[in-house]
């Protein structure tokens, strides 16, 4: 078996699913991942120069691993090989390295070798690769939906690049949708297909990222709709739901519904209501909303909503999306979930965003007010003169790091912005304040009474 796959050009298999029809040839045609092969990025220099490194190629399921080397092969002018971890073993790996190693010696030929899912070869069968690699018989291009930190051995790690492919967004998703409707030659533009704004974009959101599932549901709603006398076929909404077994959501990313719901979440987290928070939530990412969207909007809240009531709401808001942008979905809903739950449970505390619209009022009103002398660095001779940093007491030479001094604005200097509340640990923020301002009271009733005694 010649386990060197021929370059296909623009001749492809009629009977084979749509997504591998669709699947793009060029990196002209491929959406989606600009950081990595847009214009100027040195990937796509490299790619288009034919001179590819080794590199892993990390990312969700259909997020265009396999893609990428598909247009790599057909950019090469190498021996482009194919191979799969799951069906090939250890004996067709001998005969690639002893092809490869042939090519390179005899016709001064380089072999770029594919292996998809590399994470399934065990270390001792990942070790094989390792001198191969390093002198340069083949490049090594392998694809994983796992963290190849954990799942590839450190020695073949270290001698390939790592891409880390993004999940492909809604619009992106979309944009390949439209592709297949227009495409007469490898899609289904010979067969008109009219499919409702709303079915597209459903098909889009549910699809989760992934345009094999995206173009396979498109595939099949399409074959199941009768074509009307004019030979176009009509796919609505309905049918879609008929496709993915799952109905519909009302759920517009850009209208109304997407500001409703968003809404009804957050007012459910600061009404202390976990149950509505999940489920509000959940309406959300079951339409295909941007788990990313949600955790960002979790993260304000924590702050807005909850602030110094408990200090650990905004670590775990941005612990959850880190997670999230970290391992995806659907995995990521543990880490959105337990978030919510936390934010929903913990106390209550408008005080920072109350503290902060009163000094935005404070700032608007009086503008550039001077900043005391004291406050002021002296690092010329002049300025020092001027009584730049004159009588500024260090919090560090007095008892308890701390002295009663103003480093407020003069005309602002009984100003009280952050007033804590009865909440949660606001209680033990508000003994220290009041400790501080004791401390304060005393010092002042002490200067007036030396003044008096003057």
């Amino acid at each position: 078996m010649d386990l060197f796959e021929k370059k296909k050009g623009k001749t492809f298999d009629k009977s084979a699913p749509l997504a591998d029809r669709m699947r793009p040839t060029a990196l002209a045609e491929f959406v989606g991942q600009a950081h990595l092969i847009g214009e100027g990025s040195v990937l796509r220099k490299a790619v288009l120069e034919d001179r590819a490194p080794s590199m892993i190629l990390w990312g969700p399921p259909g997020s265009g691993k396999t893609t990428l080397a598909h247009v790599i092969a057909q950019a090469s002018d190498s021996n482009f090989v194919f191979f799969s971890a799951v069906t090939s073993g250890v004996k067709e790996v001998k005969e690639v390295i002893a092809r490869a190693r042939k090519d390179r010696e005899f016709y001064h030929k380089r072999t770029i070798l594919f292996i998809d899912e590399i994470h399934r070869f065990n270390k001792a069968q990942q070790d094989a690769f390792l001198p191969h690699v390093e002198d340069g018989t083949i490049t090594l291009i392998g694809a994983t939906t796992e963290n190849p930190s954990f799942e590839v051995v450190s020695p073949l790690l270290s001698r390939c690049k790592v891409y880390v492919l993004h999940q492909l967004t809604v619009e992106e998703i979309a944009v390949i949708l439209r592709r297949a409707l227009e495409d007469q030659e490898r899609g289904l533009g010979k067969t008109p297909v009219l499919i409702e704004p709303k079915a597209l974009d459903y098909i889009a959101q549910m699809s989760n990222g992934d345009a094999r599932i995206a173009l396979m549901t498109l595939e099949i709603a399409a074959s199941i709709s009768a074509a009307d006398k004019s030979g176009k076929r009509k796919v609505n909404l309905k049918q879609i739901e008929e496709v993915t077994m799952k109905k519909a959501l009302v759920y517009d990313k850009a209208g109304e519904e997407h500001y409703n719901v968003i809404s009804a979440f957050i007012k459910s987290l600061r009404g202390s209501d976990p149950d509505a928070a999940l489920y509000w939530m959940f309406r959300m990412l079951e339409a295909g909303e941007d788990p990313i969207y949600i955790a960002r909007r979790m993260v304000i809240l924590a702050s807005e909503d909850i602030g110094n009531a408990d200090p650990q709401a905004l670590q775990v808001a941005v612990a959850a999306k880190e997670a999230v942008e970290f391992i995806g979905l659907p995995e990521g809903t543990f880490a959105l979930s337990q978030a919510a739950i936390f934010l929903a449970t913990a106390p209550k505390s408008n005080a920072i965003y109350q503290a902060m619209n009163k000094v935005k009022q404070d700032i608007k009103q009086t503008l550039n007010l001077p900043v005391p002398l004291h406050l002021r660095n002296a690092p010329t001779p002049l300025m020092e003169k001027l009584g730049y940093a004159k009588n500024y007491q260090y919090p560090h030479d007095f008892p308890g790091h701390f002295v009663s001094e103003t480093y407020l604005p003069e005309s602002l200097k009984q100003r009280k912005y952050y007033i804590p509340t009865e909440q949660g640990f606001e209680t033990e923020i508000k003994k220290r304040i009041q400790i501080l301002e004791k401390i304060k009271e005393q010092t002042r009733t002490s200067k007036g009474k030396k003044n008096k005694d003057k």
